[in-house]
């Protein structure tokens, strides 16, 4: 069984996750650390649970989800799963640093690119990649279907979708990614979104006034 830890951090209130399991194994995604608290807070549950972060994973790049992504690299010396069409966001992230009124460094990271209907192995169990763009360009979810839930970064929120008036955003492509890809899914099935609260595909497909 899984279980799944949120930290809010940084000035967009972004949701970090870790997610473990029984074996102490551990994903880490969307490492928006961005300062010395927040890292002592992320990694002190690290230390305490005796977890092992096997890897790091991008939703998407933009500043909010990456703020600590250097850190994490160092830190645990795995590669950085991600789609490659938001490596440009990445890269732009000391432009995206300046707009916001602080300095970010060059990030460095080594990276491993996923791509839509790939599977990724956590000890036997199977998340599926779903590559929903209009956030971002290379917006991912990542849904495990045996626990019913997935990690949907800014793609969608309770009661929300991510914004698309930023970079290469696409109102009507998210909205039929979401439709044709998370909404197929079990009503069940929980919603662990970039912000925010978690939902459920089934309160979502009801009550969303984006997806009426």
């Amino acid at each position: 069984m899984f279980q799944i830890q949120a930290f809010v951090f940084n000035f967009a209130s972004e949701n970090t996750y870790i997610l473990f399991n029984e074996n102490k194994n551990a994903w880490l995604i969307d490492p928006g650390n961005m300062n010395e608290q927040e890292t002592h807070a992320i990694s002190n549950f690290i230390t305490e649970n005796g977890l092992k972060i096997e890897k790091i994973l991008l939703t998407h790049a933009h500043i909010d989800h990456v703020l600590g992504l250097q850190w994490a690299f160092d830190t645990f010396k795995v590669p950085v799963t991600m789609h490659q069409e938001d490596q440009e966001v990445l890269d732009m992230l000391q432009a995206s640093g300046a707009r916001f009124g602080f300095q970010v460094p060059t990030v460095k990271v080594e990276t491993e690119y996923v791509n839509d209907g790939d599977e990724l192995d956590f000890d036997g169990e199977k998340f599926k990649i779903y590559h929903v763009p209009g956030h971002s360009p290379g917006s991912v979810v990542y849904h495990n279907e045996t626990q019913k839930f997935m990690i949907s970064g800014d793609v969608l929120f309770e009661g929300s979708i991510g914004r698309t008036d930023l970079y290469k955003g696409n109102y009507n492509q998210l909205i039929e990614g979401i439709k044709t890809k998370l909404f197929v899914l079990d009503d069940e099935t929980q919603v662990f979104s970039g912000h925010g609260n978690p939902t459920t595909i089934g309160f979502e497909k009801q009550y969303n006034p984006f997806l009426k």
